[in-house]
């Protein structure tokens, strides 16, 4: 299969790559980040979510954020709503896109709702009709598709039927995502080959951590799979507060770096990309775990050291 000419990164690092800093994030920080964003070129940025403040107290301040952004023309901004009173406030806070997510991983939901895979998806019925009636984007996260913390390995058939059951759910997108970073090419080939068996591949999303270092070449397998949509984070931020170990989100610009490489358009200003980067780095005090970021700014430096 050709690899597609030009793919859509939907930015995460707002939600899923602030979401399990320890210290909190000053909301004017966070509402930089996402204007930064969006004047960088991302068409979809994850911008916050409407979760319980008590089990994740980093996205408390999710109405402030929306309410305080400048919102870029044609840019969707997204927020998690995993429940009814999640997606109200979704709503009242004007975004355009809501997110529901379940797992393929039956001990996965077991141990983090205490229902099952079915049960889980049953409960985002009124969030998906609600979402219809409203007009909004809805996208539906399949968590644990290339492997679980608590059972090891996820079977395929799995990932089909959760993907199968967002469809009938009406889900505009279809992310499919290693939670825990344990996917590798050939494996991911086959999952997403199954999942496009059903269901239209410019639906499909892939979602990856780096966990274990294979998330470009994971990418690269989506790519070959006919899969044109990925999540990335800036910095490589983030990771799943419920998965142990399970830290860093794929870097944004390592992606960029890697498919603006191979010719294939994004629409987005990777030495921007770079510069947020550092940026939000620095107000977090980590180093960025990116590869192609680090390097570019390195080379920046010294060009104007030289100068």
């Amino acid at each position: 299969m050709p690899l597609p000419s030009r793919v859509k990164l939907v930015e995460v690092s707002p939600r899923d790559g602030l979401q399990n800093e320890k210290n909190f994030i000053d909301t004017a920080v966070k509402i930089e980040l996402v204007n930064r964003l969006a004047q960088a070129g991302f068409p979809n940025i994850e911008a916050v979510s409407f979760v319980s403040p008590k089990w994740v107290p980093q996205m408390a301040d999710g109405a402030q954020v929306m309410a305080g952004i400048q919102r870029g023309p044609g840019t969707v901004y997204s927020a998690l709503t995993p429940n009814m009173r999640g997606f109200d406030a979704a709503l009242a806070a004007g975004v355009d896109e809501v997110v529901i997510f379940g797992a393929a991983s039956e001990a996965f939901s077991q141990r983090n709702i205490n229902c099952s895979i079915a049960e889980s998806i049953a409960r985002f019925e009124p969030v998906a009709e609600a979402a219809k009636a409203a007009g909004l984007r809805l996208r539906g996260s399949i968590s644990c598709a290339l492997g679980c913390p608590y059972q090891g390995e996820v079977s395929i058939a799995s990932v089909v039927d959760v993907a199968k059951r967002y469809d009938a759910l009406g889900c505009d997108e279809i992310d499919v995502a290693d939670t825990i970073g344990v996917g590798t090419a050939l494996r991911v080939g086959q999952v997403m080959r199954a999942v496009t068996e059903h269901i239209d591949p410019a639906r499909i999303s892939g979602h990856f951590h780096d966990t274990y270092g294979q998330s470009l070449a994971n990418i690269l397998a989506s790519l070959q799979a006919g899969i044109s949509i990925f999540h990335t984070s800036v910095a490589g931020l983030g990771g799943c507060p419920y998965a142990k170990g399970a830290t860093g989100n794929v870097a944004t610009e390592d992606v960029l770096y890697m498919l603006h490489g191979m010719g294939i358009e994004t629409g987005i200003d990777l030495d921007a990309v770079v510069e947020i980067g550092q940026w939000i780095s620095g107000h977090i005090g980590m180093k960025p775990a990116t590869r192609a970021g680090n390097a570019l700014a390195a080379r920046k430096a010294n060009a104007q050291a030289c100068a």
